[in-house]
């Protein structure tokens, strides 16, 4: 807008100036005049285009009117009439600015405010008579409602019609102005792109017409909680994207969350931030790049894909290979031999310097968003096997399990297995005693290499566990066909145990299932011994939590360990 106006003043200064110099002298007015406003006209728009991001859009609609006026003025004050009719067709800018911009009220009325002053400054002259305004105002009227209809119909092509959102094509084109407009004033617009979770159940169950509504909604939920100086478009299908023209990544990966918390339906996100040079085709693919990583790591999650580490990540680089990071072990204990310690979950542990109270959840987050979850996937692995060989071997006749939580990150990764197969020959850890926690919402994605990589991992003796099972959305019946031999029962489930009432119908209904499918359960987030008893009289067989201990190092859970018994391995 303010380039167009700008050059739009800039035509007229020169076409002006020109006149001021070729007309004749065949009457009142003057010259120099003229050529003053037509230099004023020429300086104005040339500032106007090169500071136009500084003008707000509002004041566009005072400067058409000044357009207006300058040219009347130099109509009054040429010397010719014949000067003065072609001055007049000058008001054409000015149907044509304000047609393209504004809303068609208020470029009717900077049209006929044109008309009006055409006819009156010609009307004025003498020599000239009162309908020698018809013409140039006829012309103005017809160039904006010509210009007004073309303008309307370019913007329809940008519009999705489903939404009333930008379509991929406009918000292409915005993509590209913002960060025309980022190379000259150095602001660092941020992209995030949305893919809706499993929406192709949604047509192919419910119809395509309940998918419309669904999107419907989630971009009616979207425009409410965003505000106009953001971006917003229905990219294609079920995806979306937004354009924040100047925030962080990391306040990017807050909105973010906070529009996937706003809808009902689960959604994935890649964000990204510009950084100078780049184009807009390159930000849209690296932003796809974090959405694909979201999806692939359990979906449901934002993920930020960034050319750019934050601090945290630096010190977690250093941290990771300097080894400086902890593995803490928390018992799992065999409710049929009274609670004794079978195995142990290794967690990894870290206190940052730059924040402390940084949670683990955090700290994988972190790693996964830049690229370091395989150093750090590989580092728990390795320290976790190397640690739980030395505490089994200090236990005489001790024989235990070791889960170490697996990102999906990783398990989508052609080498994982190998990579695997490497940490349990340099650290002499049996694969036979080895237990991989995989989320279930990993699972569920259903990736072809994840389940091969299941499935080859089993096939070394490698067992695996469905973590948090229960929190999902895969079916039951999958449970049969999936590459698992055990499953983690989600802590919440734990917690509905209390004293006053009986157990939850649905612990007893998940027992069953275990023992009909032959998967042992391992009942999470056990904190006091009514919830053991509980679950030991409903028949699980392994339990975890803080009732059995915290997560502790390794020379303290082998002290732990030498009280108690040896017991066979469970699930064998």
């Amino acid at each position: 807008m303010a380039r167009t106006t700008g050059g739009l003043f800039v035509m007229g200064g020169v076409l002006g100036m020109t006149l001021a110099i070729l007309m004749p002298h065949e009457g009142p007015g003057n010259r120099v005049v003229v050529a003053i406003v037509a230099i004023g006209a020429l300086v104005f728009g040339i500032g106007l285009a090169v500071i136009g991001d500084l003008v707000h859009p509002r004041t566009h609609q005072l400067l058409v009117p000044l357009g207006t006026i300058l040219i009347s003025a130099t109509i009054q004050q040429s010397t010719s009439n014949t000067a003065a009719l072609a001055l007049a067709s000058f008001y054409v800018f000015v149907a044509c600015d304000s047609s393209f911009f504004f809303s068609w009220l208020r470029a009717a009325a900077q049209i006929v405010f044109a008309v009006a002053c055409c006819m009156i400054v010609l009307a004025s002259r003498d020599g000239l008579p009162w309908w020698s305004g018809l013409v140039p105002s006829g012309v103005t009227i017809a160039v904006g409602a010509v210009v007004g209809v073309l303008a309307r119909l370019a913007s329809d092509a940008d519009i999705d019609s489903l939404t009333g959102l930008l379509n991929r094509r406009g918000f292409d084109t915005r993509l590209h102005l913002e960060i025309a407009r980022a190379t000259r004033t150095g602001l660092r617009p941020a992209l995030i792109l949305f893919d809706l979770d499993r929406f192709k159940t949604v047509n192919d169950e419910l119809g395509h017409r309940s998918g419309d509504a669904v999107l419907q909604k989630v971009a009616d939920s979207w425009q409410q909680l965003l505000g106009p100086s953001r971006i917003l478009a229905r990219y294609g299908g079920d995806e979306f994207a937004l354009l924040v023209p100047d925030m962080s990544e990391q306040g990017a990966i807050a909105l973010a969350d906070q529009m996937r918390e706003s809808i009902a339906f689960g959604c994935s996100a890649g964000v990204t931030s510009w950084q100078p040079g780049e184009s807009g085709s390159f930000l849209v693919s690296r932003a796809d790049v974090g959405l694909y990583r979201a999806k692939q790591a359990g979906r449901n999650r934002t993920v930020l894909e960034s050319s750019r580490r934050p601090p945290l990540a630096v010190e977690l680089v250093e941290a990771i290979a300097r080894e400086t990071l902890d593995v803490h072990y928390q018992p799992i204990v065999s409710l049929t031999d009274g609670g004794t310690i079978v195995g142990v979950e290794a967690l990894v542990r870290w206190k940052s310097v730059t924040q402390p109270s940084v949670s683990t959840e955090e700290v994988i987050r972190v790693a996964e968003e830049n690229g370091l979850i395989a150093n750090l996937d590989r580092f728990v692995l390795y320290r976790a096997c190397r640690d739980a060989l030395d505490i089994q071997q200090s236990v005489p006749g001790q024989s235990m399990i070791l889960n170490v939580n697996v990102s999906g990150l990783e398990l989508v990764e052609k080498d994982y297995v190998a990579r695997v197969d490497e940490v349990l020959r340099a650290t002499g850890w049996p694969a036979d005693q080895l237990i991989l926690e995989v989320t279930e919402s990993v699972l569920d994605v259903n990736t072809p290499t994840a389940i091969s990589n299941l499935g080859e991992l089993r096939g070394r003796g490698i067992r695996i566990a469905i973590d948090d099972f229960g929190t999902g959305y895969s079916s039951l019946s999958r449970l049969k066909t999936l590459p698992t031999d055990f499953l983690k029962l989600d802590g919440s489930f734990i917690t509905s145990i209390t004293d006053e009432g009986e157990a939850p119908p649905l612990l007893e209904v998940i027992a069953l299932l275990s023992v009909s499918l032959g998967l042992p359960v391992i009942a999470e987030g056990v904190e006091n011994e009514h919830q053991a008893a509980v679950l030991a009289s409903l028949g699980y067989s392994l339990a975890q939590g803080y009732f059995y201990g915290y997560p502790q190092s390794a020379p303290d859970i082998a002290k732990q360990l030498s009280r108690d018994a040896q017991v066979p391995l469970p699930g064998r």
